[in-house]
């Protein structure tokens, strides 16, 4: 004997609502724990990938940088002392260098947020000894003549704008190497005590405060990127886990819908077998084959148990047809139909229940219409359905029309109306979904268990048609099903008879050449000389 587990329940809406709000509380906790606990008061990891950021920038503006200070360095030497621009111009190189391969290193190792910390004060103090050495160099004038100003104005503009846009991802890094050569140029001028110098000075403040303001941007906007990339990863990994639960809830859901169908018709072919004794014997005893009933009443009773054995039946049979139908193991056996031919059959079918109501039954068909092609069975209880359901809930004396007729683009419909209580607009989903009955059906306790017309929906969607219910109350019901152009089986012209090919006792001619008849064996040889 084997145990099979059931799957745990799903979990309520409310419980998932409060369970992505945990989620989120538990996030934003994270967060503002990370930003307490960064020096910048960021992520570790907004501060791990700017940091990257700036290597990279390092690296791809490393040649511009060579070039500027082999530049200063030739025109400090033309200038001024030689000697003294060549060392500077060494020690500049090499501090580039070093900058460089610590640069190299960190982007060689991995993306470790615990190590940020000490790279970021690498770069730092890189940057400031990088700033003095400029400084240095502008601290001693290039010559005497008037434009050695004007040169290291010129010279701190292109220090401090290449700095800001390189080292814009570590602003400290920026304020390093740009303040000791601004303040150097500024003091050089204010020493000279002249209006120019202290104009020249302002001049190279407000620029160094312009580009420090200019980087600090950069930063923001880079920070801003970053936080929107987190952002969409986080939505993206969210859309992930809720798609993949949308995805285990379709499954169950599914799942659970296929074993119910498969509940349903194989409790449906259950019930059927000893049902079919039930009708036979309460058949027999109504009719009294075996001899009349000592007891009068026993026929009513038998009676009562044939038309509920029979009712049950009929139920027991649309449960079977919609399991099938959900299941997508429901057959159209397709032949030609005659739609109205059905309509009429299942018109005389129900004409003494509609009649025993005082329901008028109308009809409207359109004259010499072709047939179709369709599961018959399928079509006529899809007539039964809809017409039954008309005289169920039409009251005593009312009327029902049928009509069946051409639609605009060539194919068949068959329309059901009558003048009942109507449905209400936001029950018409009810009655449409399994099992599902409207408010008037329940209080007028009406028997049936709400299948009809999701049968016939699906009976129709399955001929590839369309199902329409229009419904007012107090006023009555209508009820279209259309059925396509492409299942209307039209005449083909008839093909033109012919007389029968007598064959002909004249052999045909042989074929002539100039000197008159050529046989085969003539025109052979003459082929293979000629060859």
């Amino acid at each position: 004997m084997s145990l099979e587990l059931a799957d745990p329940p799903a979990p309520s809406t409310a419980d998932r609502t409060e369970a992505a709000r945990r989620r989120m509380a538990a996030q934003r906790v994270r967060e503002a724990r990370d930003r307490l606990t960064s020096t910048t008061g960021t992520r570790p990891a907004f501060d791990t990938e700017l940091l990257r950021q700036f290597a990279q920038n390092r690296l791809s503006g490393s040649l511009v940088i060579v070039m500027l200070i082999v530049s200063i360095g030739f025109l400090a030497g033309v200038w001024g002392d030689p000697l003294a621009a060549g060392v500077w111009t060494a020690a500049m190189l090499s501090i580039h260098v070093v900058i460089v391969l610590k640069c190299r290193a960190f982007l060689a190792e991995p993306a470790n947020a615990g190590n940020g910390r000490a790279w970021r004060l690498r770069f730092i103090l890189l940057d400031l000894f990088f700033g003095l050495a400029w400084m240095f160099q502008l601290t001693h004038p290039v010559g005497t003549h008037e434009s050695a100003a004007t040169f290291n104005l010129f010279v701190m503009l292109l220090v401090v704008a290449i700095a800001s846009m390189l080292a814009s991802s570590l602003p400290v890094a920026v304020l390093a190497t740009t303040t000791p050569v601004t303040a150097a140029v500024a003091l050089n001028f204010v020493l000279a005590g002249t209006v120019q110098g202290w104009i020249l000075a302002a001049m190279a403040v407000t620029a160094q405060i312009y580009f420090a303001l200019l980087s600090f941007r950069i930063y923001s906007s880079n920070l801003a990127t970053l936080e929107a990339r987190a952002e969409k990863d986080a939505l993206i990994g969210e859309l992930e886990q809720a798609k993949a639960k949308s995805d285990e809830a379709r499954r169950r859901a599914e799942g659970a819908n296929i074993a119910k169908s498969r509940f349903l018709a194989q409790m449906s072919h259950e019930l059927r077998t000893p049902l079919n004794a039930i009708l036979g014997f309460s058949e027999v005893m109504k009719n009294e084959i075996f001899g009349p009933h000592t007891v009068a009443v026993y026929k009513d009773y038998s009676n009562d148990i044939h038309n509920s054995g029979v009712h049950l039946l009929g139920l027991i049979n649309e449960i079977l047809d919609l399991s099938r139908i959900e299941a997508g193991r429901y057959e159209l056996n397709e032949e030609l139909v005659g739609l109205m031919q059905t309509v009429e059959e299942c018109h005389h079918l129900l004409k003494m229940r509609a009649r025993s109501r005082g329901i008028t039954i109308h009809e409207s068909f359109e004259p010499d219409m072709p047939k179709l092609w369709a599961d018959e069975r399928a079509v006529r209880q899809v007539c039964l359905n809809l017409l039954s359901n008309a005289i169920k809930f039409t009251p005593q004396g009312g009327e029902v029309w049928l009509k069946v007729g051409w639609t605009h683009a060539g194919g068949q419909y068959l329309s059901v109306r009558d003048n009942g209580s109507g449905i209400a607009e936001d029950e018409i989903p009810i009655v449409l979904d399994s099992f599902g009955q409207g408010s008037n059906a329940i209080k007028s306790a009406e028997q049936g268990a709400g299948l009809g017309l999701p049968i016939v929906k699906s009976i129709i969607d399955l001929h590839g048609g369309t199902f329409t219910l229009r419904s007012k109350l107090r006023e009555g019901t209508e009820v279209v099903v259309t059925f396509p152009p492409e299942r209307v089986m039209t005449a083909l012209e008839p093909i033109p008879e012919q007389g029968p090919v007598v064959p002909s006792d004249t052999p045909p001619p042989m074929p002539t050449g100039p000197e008159g008849p050529v046989s085969l064996r003539q025109r052979l040889r003459k082929f293979s000389l000629e060859s």
